[in-house]
């Protein structure tokens, strides 16, 4: 019986890159991808071998590249190289990310501040720029922008990550807007408490009263289920969805008591 359906989920056979994808939500967005059928560069400032091996010992299709986004330069460069690797540019996932903590009046603070624009913002643009020439030519082209809910809220102590999580969120919307008659979609995510490195350092009891006072759910989440909702965004199917902004939070943004 033929499908009554007409759109593919399917992401099988595009080039997809991942940046920060040597631990936490980037590793787990990097796996399913290749999992799902997805050509990977995978993309990070630190070794990315260790990804690259599971991956490749899963029978998945992947290259990995140390970069740093910060570096302009050496965006360029390793763009190309992965266009020219894969044949092209689908999808591009921007996901690397830093957070360092403390008050305004700190003396490091106008350091941390730059340096996180740098990173979380700056260094999203850049991606998107080196990457652009080929999401172009791509049949299914697809942007993620990877934020945070501090996007949609605030804590003490992190304002320069909280300013740069906001200002991807803007990003998006405007991007999406200018790409749009392009049909280039760029979408963004905003995780909620996950276990990843940035958390481990957190008590388990804090991260467990944290969750069961602030979720729905009562719980972290896996980096896998951010993963998942990436991937969701990427699909041929997803191509009505562009400048969204999604919490992945087990209800955090949403709940009041």
């Amino acid at each position: 019986m033929a499908r009554l359906s007409k759109l593919s989920r399917s992401v099988a056979g595009k080039v997809v890159i991942v940046t920060g994808a040597a631990s936490g939500m980037g590793r787990a967005t990097a796996h399913l991808f290749a999992d799902e059928g997805a050509k990977v560069a995978a993309v990070d400032i630190t070794p990315i071998g260790p990804v690259v091996d599971e991956i490749t010992g899963a029978g998945g299709t992947v290259r990995g590249w140390q970069l740093d986004v910060r570096n302009r330069a050496e965006i360029d460069r390793v763009v190309g190289e992965i266009a020219a690797h894969f044949g092209g540019i689908d999808i591009l996932i921007n996901n690397a990310g830093i957070s360092r903590h403390g008050p305004v009046d700190s003396e490091d603070f106008e350091e941390r501040w730059a340096q996180h624009l740098d990173v979380l913002l700056t260094g999203q643009v850049r991606m998107i720029r080196a990457a652009l020439p080929w999401l172009r030519k791509s049949d299914t082209p697809r942007i993620v922008n990877i934020a945070s809910t501090e996007a949609l809220g605030a804590t003490r102590f992190i304002s320069p990550y909280t300013a740069a999580k906001t200002g991807v969120v803007g990003l998006t919307r405007s991007l999406a807007v200018e790409f749009g008659p392009e049909g280039i979609t760029v979408n963004c995510i905003c995780p909620g408490p996950i276990h990843t490195g940035m958390t481990a350092r957190i008590p388990d009891e804090q991260k467990a009263e944290y969750a069961r006072r602030r979720t729905a759910l009562r719980r972290y989440a896996e980096p896998e289920e951010v993963a998942h909702m990436t991937l969701s965004l990427c699909m041929p199917a997803a191509g009505f969805v562009t400048g969204a902004t999604l919490p992945v939070d087990g209800g955090l943004t949403i709940r009041n008591a």
